[in-house]
C-alpha cells in the first residue's frame, strides 16, 4: 500500500511538471525581408536579410491555448536604394501571439498563432532620408514542438510579421512607405517548467 501511494505521488508529480503553465524557448531566427515600397516604388528601397537571436516566453491557459511573447535585442539593418547602401537603422520588434496547440498527435505538438507586433525604430542614419519611429502590425505563426523528454523540446517555427515604416525626405515630406514584412523562420530549444 505504501509503495502504491509512493508511485501515485510520483505520477502526480510528473503530470504536474508536464502541465506547468510556463515554457521558454531560445531560437535562431532568419529574417527574410519582403522589401516592398508601399506608395513609391521608384525609391527602390530594400533592407538586408539577417539571422538574429530570439527568446520567447509562453503561458498556457490550458493544454491547448497559450500566449507567447517573442523578444530579441535591437537589430541593426542596412538600407539600400537600387542596390547601393544609403545607411542603417535599428529595430526592436516584440510580438505577442495567441496560440492553439494540437496536443493529441503523439510526439509532434504543432501549433498555430496570430497576434500583434510593435516595432520600435531607432538610430536611423540614412543619406537624405529618415524613417518613422514605430510600426504596429499583425503577425501569423505556425510551428511544432518535438518533445525530447518531460521538459525539453526541439522547436521549429515560421512567422509572417507585418512591419512597415513611412519614409521621409527633408525631415517632414512623406515620400513613401517601406514594407519590411519579414518571413521569420526559426529553430530552437524549449523548456517547459
Amino acid at each position: 500500500m505504501i509503495v502504491l501511494a509512493a508511485l501515485a505521488a510520483c505520477g502526480v508529480g510528473a503530470v504536474q511538471a508536464q502541465e506547468s503553465p510556463w515554457m521558454v524557448r531560445v531560437r535562431a531566427t532568419h529574417l527574410d525581408m519582403a522589401n516592398k515600397d508601399g506608395t513609391n516604388p521608384s525609391l527602390g528601397l530594400t533592407v538586408n536579410n539577417k539571422t538574429i537571436p530570439e527568446f520567447d516566453v509562453s503561458y498556457f491557459f490550458d493544454k491547448n491555448l497559450a500566449a507567447e511573447l517573442i523578444l530579441t535585442v535591437p537589430q541593426k539593418q542596412t538600407v539600400y536604394s537600387d542596390g547601393v547602401s544609403i545607411g542603417t537603422f535599428k529595430h526592436l520588434p516584440p510580438t505577442l501571439l495567441l496560440q492553439y496547440h494540437f496536443t493529441d498527435l503523439g510526439n509532434f505538438k504543432p501549433y498555430v498563432g496570430a497576434g500583434i507586433n510593435y516595432t520600435r525604430i531607432s538610430s536611423v542614419n540614412l543619406t537624405g532620408a529618415t524613417l518613422d519611429s514605430h510600426s504596429w502590425g499583425g503577425a501569423l505563426q505556425a510551428g511544432v514542438d518535438i518533445p525530447l523528454d518531460r521538459n525539453w523540446s526541439l522547436n521549429f517555427d515560421v512567422k509572417k510579421i507585418y512591419i512597415k515604416t513611412d519614409v521621409y525626405a527633408g525631415g517632414t515630406n512623406n515620400v513613401g512607405t517601406l514594407k519590411l514584412n519579414p518571413l521569420a523562420a526559426s529553430v530552437g530549444i524549449g523548456y517547459r517548467f
